[in-house]
């Protein structure tokens, strides 16, 4: 049984709660800031990035496919600039119709090209492919140990793994300054800290969490993770060190019991077949998310401005 839970199931779990940490860390502060949509809005142009850089080195190999989806996410933000200037429209308004036609986009131009060489196609770039990530040459629990077995680990893993604690150490480095700014910008530039590119920062930071995260998880797990936890975290407390807490555990919950339910829900309910893991993650994100609205100690405060978090 061990043996069984190393080799089909452990990988898909770690890099699940992975990828799901990494996206709700700097989701915590683009709630805090009213911008939860620029995390949905890069989750969906990395798509078409993606599969630019894809055609363009014939591989999906991460630097390319992170310059593709960097690429990108200019020509969005240059995009819904124009938009909001030209048509007068409000801002979120003018990201939901850029990136809603970027993915459009992306997803027409992934149907059109040859990917049959490579995990790559429209069901992927949606759920992801956490249920074939197999850990082939695990004999179990002592394989954790054995250099020879860990060399053969996929190498989503370690790629995932990497990027999480990249992002947990900037958000630690970089504490102070993201939570004056965060609540005060003004008092952030009378202190002399760069608001406007730690801003900036943020938002490159989640569109690394959401590229890294992309081809194991799909979009449907980043969109969920950028707001879901940390959402309901926000219904938890006011103290922003405590939410951020609250939202790493809801995370990590939802990546363990979302794969679990995918796996054996449908048959404790009679039935054969498993469902996508990466849509049962999200699941389980918006009823934890649900049940923080309900029972939240702090529910009726939804809606109310972020200078009162503190």
């Amino acid at each position: 049984m061990g043996a069984d839970f190393v080799q089909f199931s452990l990988v898909p779990i770690l890099i699940g709660i992975f990828a799901s940490v990494a996206c709700a860390l700097p989701g915590n502060f683009l709630i805090l800031r009213r911008q939860a949509l620029i995390g949905d809005a890069i989750s969906h142009v990395v798509l078409p990035g993606i599969i630019v850089a894809f055609l363009i080195t014939g591989t999906v190999a991460a630097i390319p496919m992170m310059l593709g989806a960097a690429g990108a996410a200019v020509v969005a933000v240059v995009l819904i600039e124009a938009v909001k200037r030209l048509g007068g429209i409000e801002p979120g308004a003018a990201m939901g119709v850029i990136f809603t036609t970027l993915f459009a986009g992306g997803v027409l131009l992934l149907e059109q090209s040859d990917t049959s060489k490579v995990h790559l196609d429209v069901e992927h770039a949606l759920m992801g492919n956490l249920e074939s990530l197999i850990w082939f040459r695990t004999t179990g629990w002592e394989s954790v140990l054995d250099p020879v077995a860990l060399a053969s680990i996929p190498h989503e893993l370690p790629r995932m793994a990497a990027v999480c604690v990249l992002i947990i150490a900037l958000v630690l480095t970089f504490w102070r300054w993201l939570k004056i700014a965060t609540f005060d910008e003004g008092f952030a530039q009378a202190l002399g800290i760069p608001a406007g590119a730690l801003g900036f920062g943020l938002v490159i930071t989640a569109a690394v969490a959401a590229v890294a995260a992309f081809d194991a998880v799909g979009s449907i797990i980043v969109i969920a993770m950028f707001i879901c936890p940390p959402a309901a975290a926000r219904l938890m407390t006011n103290q922003l060190a405590t939410q951020v807490w609250w939202s790493v555990g809801f995370a990590i919950l939802s990546a363990v019991l979302g794969y679990v339910f995918a796996g054996y829900g449908p048959l404790w309910f009679g039935s054969q077949n498993a469902v996508s893991a990466a849509g049962m993650i999200a699941t389980v994100s918006g009823i934890i998310l649900g049940l923080a609205c309900l029972y939240g100690p702090h529910r009726s405060r939804v809606g109310v401005g972020r200078e009162e978090t503190a």
